[in-house]
């Protein structure tokens, strides 16, 4: 039997890119995303007005990107980054990047958090398409540089996107959820060059 998601064929594709401070572009990565459970949930909550009655609560205008994504997280049930970024510092002091903090609805009864993301603002989502809207998620070459864990410099390899306050949270920051999800081969983000995320949703 199909889920929710899938009866609406909700999909989306994700392309990578490298932009380096000469203007020089390369395409590290260019595959369809997973679409997770999280959308079925927050799209319900708009169709039978159970959740928030403020429209912009459906917005996908957050991410978190991590350090320890694997195939294993590509499926369907994912409700979490393996290992997100863990703090405003992480996604960069410097950076023309907008951190927020929110909690984390990893169903519909639990919530985790409060987590970091960074914030898509309005301009940099587009419609592309007759039902495709596409999210440009940008870390300047001031973002997400020499990650380190216990010590050990680690690698990007993972990215979220994600649902404003689909359930009208009554927490005193949004309860964001996750609603599509990509692993990818692990970058080592530096100054050097800027990372384009084009993050395509098919509805």
């Amino acid at each position: 039997m199909k889920n929710f998601v899938e009866t609406l064929d909700v999909n989306g594709h994700l392309q990578i890119v490298k932009v380096f401070r000469n203007g020089e572009e390369e395409v590290v990565f260019d595959d369809p995303n997973v679409i997770v459970s999280g959308m079925g949930m927050g799209l319900s909550y708009l169709f039978s007005l159970s959740g928030s009655p403020n429209i912009l609560d459906y917005q996908l205008d957050r991410f978190q990107v991590g350090v320890s994504g694997s195939l294993a997280k590509q499926v369907s049930s994912t409700n979490q980054l393996a290992g997100p970024l863990s703090s405003a510092a992480e996604y960069g002091d410097n950076a023309l990047l907008y951190v927020i903090e929110a909690y984390h609805a990893i169903d519909s009864q639990n919530s985790i958090g409060p987590e970091f993301f960074g914030y898509i603002p309005s301009h940099k989502v587009s419609k592309v398409g007759e039902r495709s809207v596409r999210y440009t998620i940008t870390l300047d070459k001031d973002s997400c540089n020499n990650l380190t864990r216990d010590g050990n410099e680690v690698d990007l390899n993972e990215i979220g996107l994600f649902m404003k306050n689909p359930q009208n949270s009554k927490l005193a920051l949004d309860n964001s959820v996750l609603v599509a999800y990509r692993y990818f081969s692990g970058i080592t983000k530096t100054e050097d060059f800027s990372l384009i995320f084009r993050w395509t949703i098919n509805w």
